[in-house]
């Protein structure tokens, strides 16, 4: 099983975006969400940095600039979707990631903080 760390540049991003208001509060996730394609796309216009801003986990091994090193997509490369944190809160717990999780959970309950206003 792989093992992810938790992208703290990611959940700061996250924060950041909550902040500015920058969400989505109902999607189906799996709609939403990225695609191989999307991804190719905003990696033909922006850094990998940029791209890893929106991934909570990385993958413990692959070099930083592969697909494989980012996990646990939470927005459409625009903004937050609540569904995507729920997806990374509900996957990162199945599969005991705990820090992910939590990173997952604590941004989830800022955005319903944030958005309650």
């Amino acid at each position: 099983m792989a093992h992810y760390e938790v992208n703290e540049d990611a959940v700061a991003y996250a924060r950041k975006l909550i902040d500015a208001r920058q969400y989505v509060l109902d999607s189906d996730w799996g709609a939403a969400q990225p695609k191989t394609a999307d991804d190719n796309a905003y990696l033909e216009k922006h850094s990998w940095d940029e791209y890893a801003r929106w991934h909570l986990g990385l993958t413990v091994g692959p070099g930083d600039e592969t697909k494989a090193r980012y996990a646990f997509a939470y927005g459409d490369l625009r903004r937050v979707h609540r569904s995507g944190l729920i997806a990374c809160v509900y996957r990162a717990s199945e599969w005991r990631h705990k820090d992910v999780e939590l990173a997952a959970h604590d941004l989830l309950q800022h955005l319903d903080e944030v958005s309650a206003k």
